[in-house]
């Protein structure tokens, strides 16, 4: 038997790679993760796990879906003599959220005082609890997998 799906989410700053971008590329390797918590949870996705896509900086929302298509590799846009091993995986682009859910109506909601997004907004690979998920995907109208 296969362990449980897992959902995470991901973010991006929409300037240097968008949820279109995403889109359009397919897959597309999730590159430049350079915090040590963030890549354990890069470590800890399976392919078939998904994420949200969320613009950070600029827009602060959910905009997509992603599913990792491919589990931890090594990251290829590291310079050479960087320390630390750090990795990436692929992900492939599910659907956009009807209606993307901002960073305020997250913070809006008692029920996320202890999600990660809120509580460690430097962080940009986190866990997302089965819970949490099913709550975003209904403020975003999300109906897929």
């Amino acid at each position: 038997m296969s362990p449980a799906r897992q959902y995470w989410l991901v973010k991006s700053e929409p300037d240097a790679f968008s949820w279109d971008q995403q889109v359009a590329n397919g897959i597309e390797p999730w590159t430049g993760v350079r915090n040590h918590m963030a890549k354990a949870n890069l470590k800890a996705m399976r392919k078939g796990d998904l994420a949200f896509f969320y613009h950070s900086n600029i827009g602060k929302e959910i905009v997509g879906v992603v599913e990792v298509a491919k589990e931890a590799y090594p990251d290829p846009s590291v310079e050479p003599g960087t320390k630390g091993d750090w990795v990436c995986v692929d992900m492939q682009a599910v659907g956009p959220m009807p209606k993307p859910v901002t960073l305020a109506e997250i913070k809006a909601e008692p029920d996320f005082s202890e999600f990660a997004l809120v509580r460690m907004s430097r962080l940009s690979v986190m866990p997302v609890s089965a819970e949490h998920w099913k709550k975003l995907a209904k403020m975003g109208g999300w109906k897929g997998k």
